[in-house]
């Protein structure tokens, strides 16, 4: 068995364009790469089966199991897949397409690596705009609708996490973008790119979500939950990706720990740098 681990991501910063004629929105993100990440085992069987206790029905992963063995045709053995959820689920925090990345990099191990990391990208842009980046986990710039990956340095911070009771479907959130028309006309990576170099507290008065008034509209009661992180001492606090789960920023790993014993279901976890 090949055992990985699938690594949680959050959105520092995460601008949305207006919808291009195929209705994806282009983005550019400071995508954040976690500590907090589920396990996961892949396996040769004698048929492809996901193994996932408490999430039910279709998981990305055995989509990532028929996308790479299209890609490498009589390479990729039948696969037993066995996911151990510690990200929670529909939360913004990218755990389904960080556990189909995952799968990706253990699928091409078991078939004798045949793919570089560039095709397994490739690959991974046809699952979802989350799913590129973590093909190598680690904070990144991505731009495009996700398939553009470009490795940078981020600041070591601890965040607090309080996911909602509730998940929310990403593709419901951008429906709510357009109708509110909250996107951008213009991105500008190479301003993003700067602010990653900043020290953390001019990159947390950065922290900005494009996603956050349609997530808010659907479920306004999430602005509390923004508001108790700043009170417990957060130097930005913003949702994460396409929601509902609220993060907030803090110095250090003591005053995380502090704040989360006030916010019920608060996570405490850390930034991770590339290996």
């Amino acid at each position: 068995m090949i055992a990985e681990r699938a690594y949680a991501k959050t959105n520092l910063v995460l601008h949305v364009g207006a919808p291009r004629v195929d209705g994806l929105h282009p983005l550019c993100s400071l995508f954040a790469s976690l500590e907090l990440a589920d396990e996961v085992g892949v396996e040769e069987s004698g048929d492809d089966e996901v193994r996932c206790p408490g999430v039910e029905g279709e998981n990305l992963a055995m989509r990532a199991i028929a996308a790479i063995r299209e890609a490498a045709p009589g390479v990729v053995p039948p696969l037993r897949v066995t996911i151990e959820k510690r990200i929670p689920v529909a939360a913004g925090l990218g755990g389904g397409s960080a556990d189909a990345a995952a799968v990706l990099r253990a699928a091409n191990e078991l078939g004798g690596a045949p793919l570089s990391a560039d095709r397994l990208r490739e690959i991974a842009a046809g699952l979802g705009s989350d799913v590129p980046s973590q093909v190598e986990p680690g904070p990144a710039l991505v731009g495009g609708v996700g398939e553009k990956v470009e490795p940078i340095d981020l600041p070591g911070t601890a965040l607090v996490l309080v996911p909602a009771a509730s998940g929310l479907a990403a593709a419901q959130v951008y429906a709510e973008l357009d109708r509110l028309r909250a996107w951008r006309e213009q991105l500008d990576p190479g301003r993003l790119r700067r602010l990653a170099a900043r020290p953390l507290p001019e990159l947390a008065a950065a922290v900005e979500n494009d996603l956050q008034p349609a997530v808010l509209s659907l479920r306004p009661e999430l602005e509390r939950r923004l508001a108790e992180l700043l009170e417990a001492g957060a130097l930005a606090a913003a949702l994460s990706g396409s929601g509902p789960t609220a993060f907030g920023v803090f110095e250090d790993e003591r005053g995380a720990e502090a704040a989360a014993s006030t916010l019920p279901g608060g996570i405490v976890t850390r930034t991770r740098q590339r290996p």
